[in-house]
């Protein structure tokens, strides 16, 4: 990716951070870079998520009980917190994705199809 496709990334709307954490976790237990490194890898390099804002994230996600955490292992034999949605996390994605969904739609409306004039 070159420097000006980099400083172009999407910058991520309030709130989304959340629901896309919640979203990876559906698919098990997580590490914070794992986290973040599949968000990226999924967006095709959309996304990054910065240190500053993902522990931060995980933190208000554990504090309201929509994810546990627990250590161990990573890969590459380093200690982890390992993050796991729980059945209240797995109600909130549900509920978030939804209206995520419904605004998307929303906004997509009022933007209308696109036309090759910028």
């Amino acid at each position: 990716m070159s420097s000006g496709e980099e400083q172009e990334r999407l910058a991520l709307l309030q709130g989304t951070l959340d629901l896309l954490i919640l979203r990876r976790l559906i698919f098990g237990p997580e590490h914070g870079q794992g986290i973040a490194r599949a968000i990226q890898e999924t967006s095709g390099d959309e996304l990054l998520i910065e240190h500053g804002a993902l522990y931060p994230a995980l933190q208000r996600l554990e504090a309201r009980g929509w994810i546990s955490a627990a250590w161990g292992t990573s890969e590459n034999n380093r200690r982890a917190r390992f993050y796991t949605l729980t059945k209240a996390g797995r109600t909130q994605l549900a509920r978030e994705s939804t209206r995520w969904r419904r605004m998307a739609a929303a906004i997509g409306r009022v933007l209308g199809p696109e036309t090759s004039e910028a």
